[in-house]
């Protein structure tokens, strides 16, 4: 497949250039600043394809292939971007990871897709260990399918948290960090699990860091530890925070808490949920400021009714009632999002300022990152997976290229 765009994502911006894809794989991809932003329709059909692809050269040579015209796709006037990876979200359509069946998986990694997330990496809630390692087995027998999103792993949000800032967890099995707990978990998700979520100050949790953070990435999560206790942390190998602002200490120039210890290390990355409701447009422009374009990982934090109207679901077992962009527990608690990743980017940079170049890598390279597979995923690069998502100038989904085909 040839895709010609006169908006074709560098990692920094955007230029003219074609992308050449073969099987799942991106093998040639050109930029010419100077390249029309249209071809003539003859071209653009296939009749004259090889005169398209000789002009661009790359590290790879000459591309000389010729392309049938059903090989040939125009996004002339649109962007083409990386696909997105959601590294934190719950669920979708109805369905929830934690409910542990393969039903859930392929339901959720198939809207997921369609709605430009090639890659997912869904998140735990705080339950028994039974009912997780009903999840991890769950999780070890996937098999990525026909049209759905690659399953890049899970993110184990609970149970290590602070009975104090449980968010939307179910409090009556938040426990401390269990080693030998954990190692069976991840045992019996085949090795799946990519990030563990710790409260730093709970008992124990500094010495679990130390153990696993060579395996698993660790991040601070649901916690009230200090400025002093997040370096502690960090220095013991944790390199992420969950959900930056949400469920954690702010910043108080008295007390700065744990953000400020995270801004201080360079090797520290943040989740940020920019769905318009958890946190004020001005923090979000802040969280970019202060840790850069390269340490912001987007997230959706979606839970079941993403993809669904208004009304009564549950989240970790505890009902949550939807109106609109909310999700609450009766309390008033935010229970997760109801926007997937890409209406999270969307609403960064249409309602939030964020440059378009600094939201598209925030929700493909820099998560891609995070689970240590940028080799593979999060950007436009010979050699790695063809998932490709062409946005209308509008930033709504024209198509979806997973793993070289498309949807």
């Amino acid at each position: 497949m040839l895709i010609r765009s006169d908006r074709l994502f560098t990692g920094h911006g955007f230029q003219p250039g074609t992308l050449t894809t073969e099987g799942d794989t991106i093998t040639i991809v050109n930029y010419d600043s100077e390249l029309l932003a249209q071809e003539s329709a003859d071209v653009l059909a296939g009749q004259e394809a090889d005169q398209l692809t000789a002009g661009f050269a790359s590290a790879a040579g000459e591309a000389d292939e010729v392309f049938e015209s059903n090989e040939v796709l125009d996004a002339s006037g649109c962007y083409v971007i990386p696909g997105f990876i959601d590294l934190h979200f719950h669920g979708c359509q109805g369905f929830d990871l934690c409910d542990g069946s393969e039903e859930a998986l392929s339901a959720i990694a198939s809207y997921e897709a369609s709605r430009g997330v090639t890659g997912i990496n869904p998140a735990t809630m705080t339950y028994p260990e039974l009912k997780l390692e009903t999840v991890m087995e769950a999780v070890a027998a996937h098999q990525d399918g026909l049209g759905q999103a690659a399953l890049l792993g899970i993110n184990m949000e609970g149970p290590y948290l602070s009975p104090n800032k449980v968010g939307a967890q179910n409090p009556a099995y938040v426990r401390k960090a269990d080693l030998e707990e954990f190692h069976r978990l991840q045992k019996a998700s085949g090795n799946r699990v990519t990030l563990v979520d710790v409260a730093p100050e709970t008992e124990g949790a500094v010495e679990f860091i130390k153990e696993v953070s060579g395996q698993t990435r660790v991040s601070v999560a649901h916690t009230t530890c200090t400025y002093d206790q997040a370096v502690t942390a960090f220095k013991a190998g944790a390199r992420q925070m969950t959900h930056l602002y949400n469920a954690m200490p702010g910043l108080h120039h008295r007390n700065p808490g744990p953000i400020a210890a995270a801004a201080e290390r360079d090797d520290v990355m943040v989740e940020i949920i920019t769905d318009g409701v958890h946190i004020h447009p001005a923090m979000v422009r802040l969280a970019f400021s202060l840790f850069g374009s390269d340490r912001v990982i987007m997230i959706s934090d979606s839970m079941r009714a993403c993809g669904l109207a208004d009304g009564l679901y549950d989240l970790g077992g505890q009902e949550v009632t939807v109106q609109g962009r909310h999700a609450t527990l009766a309390d008033g608690t935010l229970a997760g999002s109801v926007s997937d990743l890409h209406s999270c980017f969307v609403t960064a940079v249409k309602e939030m300022g964020i440059p378009l170049a600094v939201a598209v890598r925030a929700a493909s390279l820099n998560p891609a990152t995070a689970l240590g597979i940028e080799e593979r995923r999060g950007s436009l690069e010979a050699g790695k997976i063809a998932d490709i998502v062409i946005l209308n100038e509008d930033l709504t989904i024209r198509d979806v290229i997973l793993r070289g085909e498309l949807l």
